[in-house]
């Protein structure tokens, strides 16, 4: 197989998180990198060995040999350059989430349709041994009729930079849009639309929080206008529900892992707190005895490598893109299941500015572009 070149814009914290991954696929050629910051842009390109830097997109953009493009960048800057990406000819890869609105979304989905490129976006949680076993699971029956889901996601006090790391423009609305289900939500929701096959939403109700005391020069500088605690209840079309509690900062000790129940079983996945590991299990009854299993998914995961075909293609989204780039597996529906995912958040943000439940045609009538000029 041919390698695929690859063009990075955005060089900072995702941006080598990326180019860590790519380092590991022999498939992967990185050849150009992107970023406004000089001094950065010249390390990570001696850093990683990358022959052309930029500090225009648009340059980079003119490159003839390049395949793809992967956008590392703020979530308000996903759509106008992932856009222009898709007009001059190149497949693109964007970080999660998908854009800053559901309109931005759109847009960004309709172009690769209208360019007739791929656009692939982050959803690392779907490569995980736990979301191929729930998978299995479900393609099984062994759940059977599904009709509701819990997406959980837990942080202590794990606010982007007032509680110590990462970066201030993670906390502005203006340019990262949305808070704690924008930066960690999106990742639990996205794995369940997935398993549940990407109903319809119907109606969202939903509610945001910023109330735990935080460093108060911290907050000053950041201008922080986001949410670290967001809850929403979803209604889809064909009777399936799901409700989400996604904490950047809490006072309780633990949440459980996110869930999955049907008429005839259920599943928890993982979940991490304080050192702690809960491991993914199933539950459901036998001879009218209830019965909860754990699994080797380890095992599971070395015989799926060993006798599958392409099996490698699915253990990254890294990976994933360029085997579909390659023409060696079709690509997963990435695009689509994070605009899904982003309508729901953007529902609970208008449900909570509303106090109401709102339709999903009020949510997409009413989102506007929030995308940065470029």
């Amino acid at each position: 197989m041919r390698k695929i070149r690859i063009g990075l814009i955005g060089s900072g914290i995702i941006g080598k998180t990326h180019l860590d991954k790519y380092a590991e696929i022999g498939d992967a050629e990185i050849v150009a990198v992107c970023d406004l910051n000089e001094q950065e842009l010249k390390k990570v390109a001696e850093q990683y060995q990358i022959p052309n830097t930029y500090t225009n997109y648009r340059d980079l953009l003119k490159r003839d040999d390049i395949d793809a493009v992967d956008v590392c960048l703020h979530n308000n800057l996903h759509a106008p350059i992932t856009i222009d990406a898709l007009r001059a000819g190149k497949h693109v890869y964007c970080e999660k989430p998908i854009a800053g609105s559901y309109i931005d979304g759109k847009e960004m989905l309709d172009t690769a349709r209208e360019c007739g490129k791929l656009l692939h976006v982050q959803l690392d949680f779907l490569y995980s041994q736990e979301t191929r076993a729930a998978k299995s699971l479900i393609d099984n029956d062994k759940l059977g009729k599904l009709y509701h889901v819990r997406s959980t996601g837990y942080r202590r006090r794990g606010r982007p930079y007032v509680d110590g790391y990462g970066t201030k423009e993670f906390n502005q609305k203006k340019i990262a849009s949305g808070g704690a289900l924008f930066d960690m939500g999106v990742y639990r929701i996205s794995q369940l639309l997935y398993l549940m096959n990407m109903p319809q939403v119907e109606t969202i109700s939903g509610k945001t929080y910023q109330e735990v005391e935080m460093d108060k020069t911290r907050r000053a500088i950041s201008g922080f206008d986001v949410e670290e605690l967001g809850l929403g209840f979803i209604r889809f079309t064909d009777g399936l529900t799901m409700d989400i509690m996604e904490s950047w900062a809490i006072h309780l000790n633990s949440f459980e892992g996110s869930s999955i129940v049907g008429n005839k079983g259920g599943i928890r996945f993982p979940s991490y707190v304080n050192g702690v590991h809960t491991p993914f299990s199933y539950h459901t009854s036998l001879c009218d005895m209830d019965m909860d299993a754990t699994f080797d998914l380890g095992a599971a995961d070395y015989r799926r490598h060993q006798l599958q075909e392409n099996e490698d293609s699915f253990a990254s989204s890294q990976q994933h893109w360029i085997a579909a780039l390659q023409g060696r597996v079709s690509l997963l529906p990435t695009a689509e299941v994070a605009l899904q995912t982003l309508l729901i958040s953007e529902g609970i943000y208008l449900s909570n500015h509303l106090n109401r439940e709102v339709t999903v045609d009020e949510v997409i009538s009413s989102s506007k572009s929030l995308a940065l000029p470029v």
